[in-house]
C-alpha cells in the first residue's frame, strides 16, 4: 500500500468522522458507497470538499467521471496522481 493509499483512507475516516473503522479495514478496491464501506451522497459531498481542500481538486457532483473516481481508494489515488501530474 503506497502512502497516499494510506492518506486518503485517513482523510475519509477523519472527514467522516469513522471512529469505529480503521485503514486496515478499507481495502484498496472495494467499493467505498452501498456496498463496501458503505458510504452514502452526503459523505461523498464532504469528501469532495476535502479533497478540493487537500489537493485542490475540484469535481462536478453529477459527472460519471466523479462516480468513477469515488468507486474505490484505488481510484481516489488515480484522481490525486492524475491531478498531481498537471
Amino acid at each position: 500500500m503506497s502512502n497516499l493509499h494510506l492518506e486518503l483512507k485517513q482523510m475519509i475516516i477523519e472527514t467522516l468522522d469513522l471512529e469505529d473503522i480503521d485503514t486496515s479495514e478499507i481495502i484498496n478496491d472495494e467499493p467505498l458507497f452501498v456496498e463496501g464501506l458503505g458510504l452514502d451522497s452526503i459523505d461523498a459531498l464532504e469528501i469532495g470538499l476535502a479533497l478540493q481542500k487537500k489537493y485542490g481538486i475540484t469535481l462536478k457532483s453529477d459527472s460519471e467521471e466523479t462516480r468513477q473516481y469515488f468507486s474505490s481508494i484505488n481510484a481516489l489515488v488515480e484522481l490525486v496522481e492524475s491531478h498531481r501530474s498537471k
